[in-house]
């Protein structure tokens, strides 16, 4: 039984009751939260090792770290790096993308070795076999789409993307549309390929109700992908990105009625001005559906700054609504991330997924900072440290400016406000009496 069946009929799961626990929120409230779909919960059942987490309205704002390897890097053992590397700076769930050698040895090891949900893109797979078998990654029968998913279920994926809104009608408005970039989903483009070169309907699509019934068998939540997101600025809420999204909100009832988890995918690049925009765009079309947005990024200049950039369009959105973020590397659009663009991706993302909670008034956020000003005012450095969003780079920071120091900090000593206001406001404002 699903997550959301198990909600339907007021059955607690222990999944549920950790999530609870987490989040600090009532069991019956996020219950509530599940069984209407603003709340999801992946947890694929063989997924053995997973300590669950919650996606969702009133819950905090979570983060993704994507990690896998590609034919120029294709060991395993850095993508196992990346993922030590992700759980250590604190996501929340990581994907596989991989696109290399040994797809299903990866995947397995991976989720063998993750806490965190872990969620897929199964057209990769279906690409790379294709390539390996037919010599095209578009010259593949549709029984092949689902196999792969029904092996990566069976394996213990926890949600996977599946671009079943790709479909013939926004291909065709895409051909008139005049884009920049007329794709950038890569889970989009090799739909879209073998749409037109077989002349049929995307099998996501057509067949959706075999998806959900693999979904449902194994409860893997789907987070239906946005194929035609904007890949630059220029792209941004144009008519293929919203016509894709009416289809996906179609096609969140049926998961929700098939009693299967769903989440929705967002842009993408997005000016500033049209974030909270798309976020209500979103939470209307699809009926409060869980949101999960890569970015925006609010720029096209900044590569090897992107992480930044992403960080400033997460804020926006998880302000607005949006509740998962994919996070980005300083390495997005240069090449394939390490373990310690992995772990800087994942702090800055966290960042972001904060000053959003601190708007959304999710429980416990505002007590955090406030703590933190406290230790602050006591010159408490140990305590600073330990609520660091980054702990171990604040230590490294610290000790490296102050060597020898125990108490003010470089940049102030004699001088730190504090000090001098601790010293004499405590004598009294007599004078003024």
């Amino acid at each position: 039984m699903t997550q959301l069946m198990s909600a339907k009929q007021g059955r607690i799961t222990p999944e549920m009751e950790t999530v609870a626990q987490k989040e600090q929120v009532d069991l019956q409230s996020l219950v509530e939260g599940i069984a209407c779909g603003q709340v999801v919960v992946p947890a694929n059942p063989r997924h053995s090792s997973l300590n669950p987490e919650g996606f969702g309205k009133g819950l905090r704002t979570k983060v993704n770290a994507n990690i896998g390897n590609s034919m120029d890097f294709p060991e395993k053992e850095p993508e196992l790096k990346k993922l030590q590397a992700a759980v250590e700076a604190g996501a929340h769930a990581v994907m596989d993308l991989s696109t290399g050698p040994d797809i299903s040895g990866i995947r397995k090891e991976i989720i063998q070795a993750s806490p965190l949900p872990v969620g897929t893109v199964p057209v990769y797979q279906v690409a790379v076999l294709a390539r390996l078998k037919y010599g095209n990654i578009t010259a593949v029968p549709e029984e092949d789409f689902f196999t792969v998913v029904e092996e990566q279920a069976k394996e213990g994926v926890d949600f996977m993307t599946v671009h079943s809104g790709v479909t013939l009608e926004p291909l065709k408005r895409l051909k008139g549309q005049g884009r920049v970039l007329p794709l950038v989903s890569r889970g989009g483009a090799i739909m879209a390929a073998w749409m037109i070169r077989h002349g049929k309907e995307n099998p996501y699509y057509s067949q959706y109700d075999r998806l959900l019934d693999l979904a449902f068998e194994y409860d893997v939540t789907l987070s239906l992908g946005d194929g035609f997101r904007p890949g630059c600025l220029a792209d941004a809420t144009d008519r293929p990105q919203i016509q894709e999204l009416l289809i996906l909100g179609e096609l969140v009832d049926r998961a929700r009625d098939r009693g299967v988890q769903v989440m929705v995918e967002g842009p993408g690049h997005v000016p500033l001005d049209q974030i909270s925009a798309n976020v209500l765009l979103q939470k209307r079309i699809c009926r409060e559906a869980p949101f999960y947005v890569l970015g925006p990024l609010v720029t096209d200049i900044a590569p090897g700054y992107d992480h930044i950039v992403s960080a400033i369009g997460g804020t926006v959105a998880a302000a607005a609504g949006a509740d998962f973020l994919c996070y980005v590397t300083p390495a997005e659009h240069l090449g394939l991330p390490d373990a310690q663009d992995v772990r800087e991706g994942v702090v800055v993302a966290r960042i972001a997924a904060h000053a959003a909670d601190l708007v959304k008034g999710v429980q416990g956020a505002r007590e955090k900072d406030l703590c933190m000003a406290r230790a602050r005012r006591e010159l408490d450095w140990e305590k600073q440290f330990s609520l660091a969003i980054d702990p171990v780079r604040a230590r490294t920071v610290w000790e490296r400016k102050n060597p020898g120091k125990k108490e003010t900090c470089s940049m102030c000593g004699e001088y730190c406000a504090l000090r001098v206001v601790e010293e004499h406001l405590n004598q009294g404002l007599g004078f003024c009496v």
